[in-house]
């Protein structure tokens, strides 16, 4: 574990496999720490150079008052990178991480060289229903919407499972003001119109049984990036890393494989 400090803020973040191997970065998503990848990155070949991270206000990272932007999430991994002398990397994004993939493909593509826009869109929700989500986290607290969430995030078979526990306590866990935050940069984010510009490899993954990002959500803004490819994982929810580590781990090397990575 490593804490990179950049000045205002200070980023959790964590390396595995070849440190000369190729790059790939993965961002969580609202609510969540870098562990959701970790039965990915326990499944990658050794040869890879997989760095994670905390985004601002969560898990181990610095938790700055809300409310956040987007092009600050974006500029935090953008200048995590650049101390990492990070270059053409496949990064992988999932819900609120794959809008910073999205940003930060469209500010450095000498960064990124191919995008993997896991359970994401180019917008998500919109700002009246985030409101909501903000009113109800700052009046009542998380734990208040936490099974609701539960219930988009997996599928009834793994919601009947005890590892169900460990993703509910991190989420009601995420300090308040970081999820609070987020949920501000995610409200205001509309990305159409840039990804609609990109030309980059994009592997988009959907799971069958998402609540949060839909399959058709996730398909649509795949369909923004010139030659991407849509991949729909069955039996998984938002967060199919967890659900179905083995599908998700094979679906992407064989897609950073066939891009040379």
């Amino acid at each position: 574990m490593h804490m990179a400090d950049l000045g205002d803020v200070a980023l959790h973040w964590r390396e595995d496999g070849d440190p000369k191997g190729a790059p790939i970065v993965f961002a969580n998503s609202l609510g969540t720490d870098l562990r959701i990848w970790d039965k990915v990155v326990a499944r990658l070949p050794e040869t890879y150079r997989a760095i994670r991270y905390d985004k601002r206000g969560h898990g181990l990272s610095d938790c700055p008052p809300a409310p956040y932007t987007m092009g600050a999430m974006v500029r935090d991994v953008e200048r995590l990178l650049d101390r990492l002398e990070v270059r053409d990397a496949v990064f992988v994004g999932l819900s609120v991480g794959g809008m910073i993939a999205q940003g930060l493909a469209v500010k450095r593509l000498d960064q990124v060289r191919a995008m993997v826009l896991s359970n994401t869109a180019a917008k998500i929700g919109t700002k009246e229903t985030w409101r909501g989500r903000i009113d109800a986290a700052e009046r009542s607290g998380i734990d208040t919407f936490a099974d609701d969430v539960m219930e988009k995030w997996f599928t009834r078979a793994f919601r009947d499972t005890a590892e169900i526990k460990i993703w509910r306590n991190m989420l009601i866990r995420c300090p308040l003001q970081g999820y609070v935050g987020t949920c501000h940069a995610i409200a205001g984010t509309d990305f159409y119109t840039p990804t609609s510009g990109l030309t980059l490899p994009t592997l988009a993954i959907a799971g069958s049984e998402d609540g949060s990002t839909p399959p058709d959500l996730v398909r649509e803004t795949a369909e923004l990036v010139k030659g991407s490819e849509f991949c729909l994982l069955r039996r998984a929810g938002h967060i199919p890393c967890v659900e179905q580590p083995d599908a998700y781990t094979a679906r992407l090397v064989e897609f950073m494989t066939r891009i040379g990575h």
